[in-house]
Parts: structure tokens; sequence; C-alpha cells
């Protein structure tokens, strides 16, 4: 019966898409990597082809299996496997061998490239081995971990969170404001117990994928084996604990998702509906899941780094400031910032506010939607708010490392409102043609990693390669550049295109909504709800 799950993903038209899309993406990271290094000198080639295929991992790895197995609790059709012998773990596993199928397939893609490199001296047998492994196996754990997560209760999300909200600002404390003095601390305490915390610190600092991938790049395999072992056995042990647990939770999720009732516990007062009830629900359903964890990450370090920069003359010699130096080199507020824009631009490049994740649940959506009176402006109204809602904490981290800056001296009034309103129009950009995606019932996932991920890299290659005036033009671009020391007027050249482009994709969107979305239901609807 397993087999019936592998039959299903092959001839799906929508998974060989999204499968077709991400090998695609995947060999042109490789490929774009290979190209930039060998034109750039001062990156280091193999270190920076290591992280790029173990991110590019981890990503694949949240699309092919979180993604899946995240939405198929929502459809109301699991319910027949439910009840079926297969039984609720048996179709956890089966789904799961399935994402972990596709995930190798796409893993060993790059193994020609690598081959070629090997040939070439570039890489050897055992970098391969360290690379591809490691890429694998965290991607398969990001997939299934992000799964458990949104497969837990509210209170067990809660707690959850508040725990990883500990664990941010203990990083925070010891990562960042002890930094490089932390054995000078550790003086202080019982010798046993600071040995203690010292070693577990640095294991946790080497003995991470990211940490093998940078031993193996810069030493050689030969030194790395041992903590590789250490790491495979156990990421095995956690693939296996977050496998059971996904496992023993699939009905009690999908009883949650369709038959057990909501009670609102909080003391706070419900938003009102209000005049515009298909924007309260897109905010509504886009706080279900709301990230608090990496605002608080991004947040917290942006605030100490903001007052290393007010502070750098008088900094305390006894608190570390190393981590803020290596930003300094990388970009400093300019480049920190423009990560916050983009960050803050991702739900409006993906539209998660109206955003379905089947052609299926869509049809149905619709069905109820285009009887109403709502036009354009409406979902318009409804997908904007949601995506500010989502992103507007990352806005608001680069408002205040801008105004830092600003007081630092670093920046001039002029080069913040320049970069400040670059932002705002890099946000409409990503907006107006994610809605246009929205509106046309395109599958705008490789869209959407072009303008968060694709065109930062470009403008990153273009900046390093001294084609300044090219990566301005381009959206990341205008807003990093105004930060700096030799930004010159022309540049502004980029801001203008972007804004009269933005311009007419949202009129064309607000005038097509309706019609677009008319269209796509007919020709989906006729079809039997998609692929």
């Amino acid at each position: 019966m397993i087999a019936a799950f592998f039959n299903l993903a092959a001839v799906s038209h929508s998974r060989q898409r999204t499968f077709r899309t991400v090998v695609a993406c995947h060999l042109a990271g490789v490929g774009f990597i290979l190209l930039g290094t060998s034109l750039v000198a001062v990156w280091n080639p193999r270190l920076l082809l290591g992280n790029v295929l173990l991110v590019a991992g981890i990503v694949e790895g949240a699309l092919l299996i979180g993604w899946r197995l995240t939405q198929m609790p929502k459809s109301q059709a699991l319910e027949f496997l439910l009840v079926s012998p297969l039984r609720p773990p048996l179709v956890f596993l089966a789904e799961t061998l399935v994402g972990l199928a596709r995930l190798a397939f796409v893993t060993l893609s790059s193994m020609p490239v690598l081959v070629m490199l090997h040939l070439e001296g570039f890489l050897s047998g055992d970098d391969i081995v360290i690379l591809q492994a490691t890429a694998f196996t965290w991607g398969a754990i990001t997939g299934l971990a992000m799964t458990v997560w949104a497969y837990e209760s509210v209170r067990v999300r809660r707690w959850g969170e508040r725990f990883f909200i500990l664990t941010v600002i203990l990083y925070l404390i010891v990562g960042v404001l002890i930094g490089e003095h932390l054995l000078h601390w550790l003086r202080l305490l019982p010798t046993e117990l600071g040995q203690w915390i010292l070693n577990a610190f640095r294991s946790f600092h080497e003995d991470n994928p990211f940490g093998v991938i940078r031993l193996t790049m810069e030493q050689g395999p030969q030194w790395v084996w041992p903590k590789f072992v250490r790491l495979e056995i156990f990421s095995g042990i956690l693939f296996l604990l977050l496998l059971v647990r996904g496992a023993w939770r699939l009905r009690g999720h999908f009883q949650d998702e369709h038959y057990r009732p909501v009670s609102l516990k909080e003391q706070t007062k419900r938003p009102q509906v209000g005049d515009s009830p298909l924007a309260w629900w897109a905010v509504k359903r886009v706080t279900k899941y709301s990230g608090r964890i990496n605002l608080w990450l991004a947040g917290g370090f942006a605030l100490l780094y903001c007052a290393y920069i007010a502070m750098e003359s008088n900094w305390p010699i006894w608190m570390g400031k190393q981590v803020f130096v290596i930003f300094d080199r990388m970009g400093g507020v300019p480049a920190l910032a423009t990560a916050m824009v983009l960050l803050a631009a991702v739900p409006a490049a993906f539209q998660y506010g109206l955003w379905d994740s089947n052609a299926q649940d869509r049809c149905r959506r619709l069905e109820l939607l285009l009887l109403t009176r709502l036009d354009g402006l409406a979902y318009w109204d409804a997908a904007a708010r949601a995506a500010w809602r989502r992103g507007r904490g990352y806005f608001a981290i680069a408002l205040v490392l801008w105004a830092s800056a600003c007081w630092a001296q670093k920046m001039t009034l002029s080069q913040v409102l320049l970069s400040l309103a670059a932002g705002v129009i890099l946000w409409g950009l990503y907006f107006a043609v994610g809605f246009r995606a929205f509106a046309s019932g395109m599958q705008a996932n490789a869209l959407g990693m072009s303008l968060t991920l694709g065109l930062p890299l470009a403008t990153a290659f273009l900046a390093s390669g001294g084609w300044t005036f090219a990566a301005a033009m381009l959206p990341p671009g205008s807003v990093y550049f105004p930060g700096q020391a030799n930004w010159e007027w022309p540049w502004i050249v980029g801001s203008l295109v972007a804004g009269g482009l933005t311009l007419v994709i949202a009129r064309h969107s607000l005038v097509q909504c309706e019609s677009q979305l008319r269209r796509w239901y007919d020709r989906n609807h006729v079809a039997g709800g998609g692929q």
C-alpha cells in the first residue's frame, strides 16, 4: 500500500512541477556560487559552496517534507485514510518516505557537479560524502521539525516558544555580550563548573552542521570524521524521535483542525470583524504561527548592535565586541537593515494572507468568495494587511538600526531617508508582484524564492565584482547603497524604476484581480479542482 503514495507523488502534476522547480533552483544556486567565486577572489570558494549546499538542503527539506506534511491534515479528505486499515502512523510514515525520496533526488542532483570538482582537485571524495550527507540529514530534520511543531497543541507550542525565547536570550548574553571574554568570566565560577560550561559552549559552536562544514572545508575531512560521525548519530536519533512524535500526533492534530472547538482563554479583547471580513480573516490566519522566535533573535541582536554603535568608543572592555566587528566588516548597519527589510518583504512576496496550499482548497474558498460583492480592492486590502502584520516587526528593527546609525553619525539623515524610501518601495514592489501571482493563480514558490533570495545574491555578486551601479539598480541594492560612504546620486535611478514598476503592476492587478480569479476558478473547477 505504501507504493500507492509514491505513485501519487509521481503522477501529481503540481508535485512534479514543484520537484522540477526545486531541482532547477538547486543546480542554479550551485552554478551561481561556482561562477561567483571564480570571478570574485575575496570569497572562500570551498566554504561558500559547503554553506550553500547545507542551506539549500535545509530549505529543500522544509519545502518537500515540511510543507507537504503540515498541509496534509488541513484537507478533510484525509479522514478516509485515517479510518482505513493503513492507520494514521502508517500514513504519516508513507508520506515521510515519499518526501525523503524526493529530497534525496534533489540532493543528488548536484552530484555530477561535485564529481567534476573532485576530478579537478577542488574537492576530495570525503568532502563530497560529508557535504551530501549533512545537507540531506538536516534537510530531513528541518522538514520533520516543522511538521511536529505544527502538529503540537496550542499549549505545547506556547511553552515551546517560551523555552526557545529563553535560549535566544541566553545565546545573546553568552555568544554576543560575553563573546571572546567567556574564558575570563568562567574563571569566576568553580573550576569544574566553568570547564563544563566552556566545553558545552565549544561543542555547541563546533559540533553543529555549519561547524562541521566549516572544519571540513577549511582543515580537511581527516580532522572532521569523528565530529561528523557523532553529528550523524545525534541526527539519526533526533530524526527518529521527530518521526515517532509526528506519527503519534497526526490524528490528534487532524481532530484539532476540524472537530475540536477553539475557545478564547486570553483576557485580551478579540479584534472586531468590522466592514472588512476578508481582511480580518487573513490577519487572523497568518497570526496562527507568528514566528516570534525569529523576531526575538533578530530584534535582540539588532538592539545590542545598536548599543554598540552608539557606545563604540566607550564600549566596556569586559564585554565582547568581536561579533559586532565582524558585522561591521560585512556591511554594518546598511547590510543588516537591508536584511531586515527583505525579511519583512517575505510575506509580501509569498502572499501568505490569501494563498491556499492546493488548487482544491482554493476552488472551495473561491466558490464562496466569488458569490460576494468583493472586488479587487478588497482582496488587495486583505493581502496587504496580512503581509504587513507578518513582516512589520522586521521593518521596525530596520528603522531602529537606521536611527542608531544616524545618532552615531555613521549615516546622515538624507542617507537614512533614502534607504527608508527604497525599503518602502522594495516592500511595495514585492507585494505587488506577489499579489499579481495570487490573483492569476500562479504557484509562486519559485517567484518568491527569486525575489527574497535570488535578487539579494545577485546584488551581492555584482557589488563584490565591482559592478556597483548595476547592483544599485536592483531593489536590495537600492536599500543598501545609500548607507555607504561612497554613495552617488545617480544610483537613485534603481528606486525610481522600482517605484514606477510597482505602480504599473499594482494598477493592473487591481483592475484584473476579480476577472483573473473567476477565469482561474472556471478553468480549475471544470478540471475537477486542480491537479
